[in-house]
């Protein structure tokens, strides 16, 4: 599949089926949600008492409400039962909703209907977990990335299109029973295509379903605490959702207020900012290269905060009333609509990667209760965003812009503390920039690295370069062992400290350096961790691969593990190559490297000396230096 499109999957019926199901399920959400609320704001200006705008709060905290009260026992039934059948039963729960609601719309009992949006909200609850939890059994792990960009585009474009279909609907004299036939259709269209779902290996059939909602949801938020680096990236995640409700609560007000425009402003706003998240979800297959990247996430939290900067300091001086053509003929007013897109394309770069590296990395038996708990924090960073637009604007005083200004700054904040508790993702990003300026990697054999549990890699030393290349291929976190060295480099140094790095040193002359790093690598491969060495012990002077010592012996002696041998191709005269003088002082015979790296098959302790392996490291890198 790797160099395939992303699309390629619209002709395989193990997504197309699902894809199809979401985005019917997601515009019905929003067809029903803002039908509803657009009859009762146009047409009974209020219910139960209550003003328009009490209801529209109202009818958003009982549709989210569920994410809160069920979202255990939906983790629970999707991990515990085969996720198709859940899906045709949550989908057959819509059918039976949604023709209460027909009934209701039709006959305008508005009050039946915020109850039947509490249970859209619950229907919804069930359906999520499933909807993240089957991806990574269908898909090989180089679809990943692109079957969750496609997932995230078709949610997008539908939370856009119900929108607009409940607007364009409400122009006509008989809006609600238009919307009554509209929800039933799409209801009974998410269960056809549901039946298309083929089925995926049984859950866990003895995992017991606790109806005990509060105490579910607190169960879920520790079980997504049980793994830090995922945890992060969950937060990470519902942080993206908190920015996204804060800047789609405000675009009526920012349209009305600080653009003078028309209703017709609002709702290019909302298409241009649900366009450029479905573009940022699209370019991140292309950009990972088919695989889980974390290095594009800090591409999209830069770009996030600063298009929000610039939106605030090009905000149009004298605004005059507009309207959407106004707005994309005017040079000040089209600034405005680039940067929203931006806005958009940056967030789809930010919460694809994420979104796949949380399956990745989660257990299958318990995959859909994480993905349950990270709805519940999504839901709940949701309404702390409401809130913080209720403060800063309300008690404050501050102007939209200036809100969108403090989300910028937020943002860097909490960019800078997720990358200080996971350095793998600034350490991804700059793998990712130099394997896509300096050197362009061609890799051949990675999948001779056994996907989990314990494993030495051993590799030829050419650069200071060397880890940072395999870093970026391999698809493990692995852990290097580098001479002790290079720490005192200013910027290297720095760079593998960060990466938690394993410093080694001879015996002879810093042997507490030397013990601390056999115990440190004997700790990570119990662990289950990968471990990589260059047996070498020191860059090659000539471009040839010299002797390998002793110490990968050693490491096997106190901790039997597999062993994959690597080779480096074409690294040789580089800049950070002793080629010409020594590494980093010298000028490069190039400054652009095309590098092959060749992994072999492993080889079980017992047969893996350190003779041996720099024999099949020698045949493996060939004449290339």
């Amino acid at each position: 599949m790797a160099d395939q499109s992303q699309f390629r999957l619209f002709t395989q019926r193990r997504f197309l089926p699902f894809f199809l199901t979401q985005f019917a399920g997601a515009f019905n959400d929003n067809l029903f949600k803002n039908a509803l609320l657009l009859l009762v704001t146009y047409t009974t200006g209020g219910l139960l008492g209550l003003s328009s705008t009490l209801v529209v709060n109202l009818a958003a905290f009982l549709f989210i409400l569920p994410f809160f009260l069920f979202s255990g026992i939906a983790g629970q039934v999707a991990d515990k039962y085969e996720k198709s059948l859940v899906i045709r039963r949550v989908k057959q729960v819509e059918i039976a909703i949604m023709l209460a609601a027909a009934t209701g719309l039709w006959f305008g009992w508005y009050e039946l209907l915020l109850l039947l949006l509490f249970l859209m909200g619950t229907q919804s609850t069930f359906f999520g977990p499933v909807k993240y939890a089957i991806l990574p059994q269908v898909l090989e792990d180089d679809e990943l990335v692109g079957g969750n960009a496609l997932v995230s585009m078709g949610t997008f474009v539908s939370i856009l299109l119900g929108t607009i279909a409940a607007g364009l609907i409400m122009g006509f004299a008989a809006a609600a029973k238009i919307a009554a036939i509209g929800v039933v259709a799409m209801a009974v269209l998410g269960y056809l295509t549901a039946r298309q779902v083929p089925p995926t290996a049984a859950g866990s059939a003895a995992l017991d379903i606790r109806l005990q909602p509060f105490r579910e949801t607190w169960r879920l938020i520790a079980l997504a605490r049980e793994r830090h680096n995922v945890l992060l990236a969950i937060l990470a995640i519902s942080w993206f959702w908190f920015l996204g409700a804060a800047y789609l609560t405000q675009f009526p007000n920012f349209a009305k207020g600080d653009l003078l425009g028309d209703e017709t402003v609002v709702t290019l706003l909302l298409a241009v900012f649900t366009i450029g998240i479905a573009i940022g979800s699209m370019l991140c297959e292309r950009l990972s290269g088919h695989r889980v990247e974390l290095g594009i996430v800090p591409i999209g939290s830069l770009g996030l905060s600063l298009l929000g900067l610039d939106l605030y300091l090009n905000m149009p001086a004298d605004p005059v009333p507009s309207d959407w053509w106004l707005v994309i003929t005017n040079a000040e007013y089209r600034r405005i609509l680039l940067d929203l897109l931006g806005i958009g394309i940056s967030g789809g770069l930010f919460i694809v990667p994420l979104y796949a590296y949380v399956q990745h990395e989660t257990p299958r038996d318990k995959r859909a209760r994480i993905i349950a708990a990270l709805n519940v924090i999504n839901a709940l960073f949701m309404v702390v965003s409401a809130l913080t637009g209720i403060v800063m604007l309300g008690l404050l005083g501050l102007s939209i812009p200036e809100f969108f200004l403090v989300l910028a700054v937020m943002n860097l904040i909490v960019a800078a503390f997720v990358y200080q508790q996971v350095p793998e993702f600034a350490l991804r990003f700059v793998i990712w920039l130099l394997s896509r300026t300096i050197y362009r990697v061609r890799d051949e054999g990675l999948e001779n690295i056994p996907e989990e549990g314990p494993v030495l890699l051993v590799c030829n030393h050419v650069t200071w370069m060397d880890a940072l290349i395999l870093g970026g291929a391999v698809r493990r976190p692995t852990r290097f062992v580098m001479d002790y060295r290079i720490f005192s480099t200013p910027v290297l140094g720095g760079f593998f400290r960060l990466a938690k790095t394993i410093p080694i040193a001879p015996k002879s002359k810093a042997s507490d350096i030397h013990d601390q790093a056999f115990d440190l690598i004997e700790q990570e491969l119990r662990d289950g961790q990968v471990v990589c060495i260059f047996p070498e012990g020191r860059l090659t002077g000539d471009g040839e691969i010299a002797s390998f010592r002793s110490g990968v012996e050693i490491i096997l002696e106190r901790y039997p593990v597999a062993v994959v041998p690597m080779a480096l191709r074409g690294l040789w005269g580089s800049f950070f190559s002793h080629c010409g003088g020594p590494a980093m002082k010298h000028w490069p015979r190039r400054f652009w490297s095309r590098i092959e790296l060749r992994v072999g098959e492993p080889l079980p302790p017992e047969q893996a000396s350190a003779e041996s392996l720099e024999a099949r490291v020698r045949e493996l890198r060939g004449n290339l230096p």
